[in-house]
């Protein structure tokens, strides 16, 4: 149906073991927007997430995702956790990594295709990371691995990229280089971000996600600093980035 949301939630509930998570979240994203999740820790933001992947089962209230129940549409979106566990001692190259999106469509014999080992190349190409495709992923900086992990979830081809905490560890520089891929996926992706950065509340985002239990979306002109100390409880620093043009 044409002008249908990407994702569609209607009072939503979750719980962990009867504590309450997330109460009464109603939530819609179109195409091609740019929503960021903010919100205290322990708020729910990971909690939606895995709800919207088909992860968790609600305990009441709907999920939809591409119109359909979020498992009949995992294969359309990409996902970045928040943590990646790596033993540093083992030999894995970059695109050895990014190939590990597409396990589910190697061959038990054969190994990855042809096709796959393009793909996973020009998704490295895209992040512009193609000359280190035989580097070590444990020899990246912290902002290099995010970027491969978000060319792990590219290479899938999905029309849907989840973000969970994407600049943790990720120097000022590494965040700007994630600025400028982000809002280039975006032309082409819808994009839902959490994030605790709340300097990535910028322009290129179109709306917020205020999450805390319950959850409500402003314009990104209107989250302001007194908004931001509503939502957390307490004062908090709001950074603004500017595009910076060459």
């Amino acid at each position: 149906m044409a002008g249908e949301p990407v994702i569609e939630i209607k009072d939503l509930s979750f719980s962990y073991d009867g504590a309450p998570v997330l109460e009464g979240v109603s939530l819609a994203i179109d195409e091609r927007e740019f929503v960021c999740v903010v919100g205290p820790n322990g708020g729910g933001k990971t909690t939606l997430l895995k709800l919207i992947l088909g992860l968790l089962v609600p305990k009441a209230g709907t999920v939809r995702v591409f119109g359909f129940p979020p498992q009949r549409a995992r294969h359309r979106i990409g996902y970045v956790p928040q943590y990646v566990q790596h033993d540093v001692q083992f030999p894995a190259r970059v695109l050895d990594v990014v190939l590990m999106g597409r396990v589910d469509r190697a061959r038990w014999a054969g190994g990855y295709r042809k096709a796959d080992r393009e793909a996973a190349e020009r998704t490295l190409e895209t992040i512009g990371l193609a000359a280190l495709n035989k580097r070590s992923f444990a020899a990246l900086s912290g902002g290099q691995r995010q970027r491969v992990l978000i060319a792990r979830a590219l290479v899938t081809e999905p029309d849907l990229l989840l973000l969970d905490e994407p600049t943790a560890h990720v120097d000022a520089a590494g965040e700007l280089v994630m600025h400028n891929l982000l809002r280039e996926l975006n032309q082409r992706l819808t994009i839902l971000m959490v994030t605790h950065d709340l300097s990535f509340v910028s322009a290129d985002v179109k709306s917020v996600a205020c999450v805390n239990r319950t959850c409500f979306v402003h314009p990104t002109a209107a989250v302001t600093g007194d908004l931001i100390a509503t939502l957390y409880g307490g004062d908090v620093r709001l950074v603004e980035h500017h595009r910076l043009e060459e």
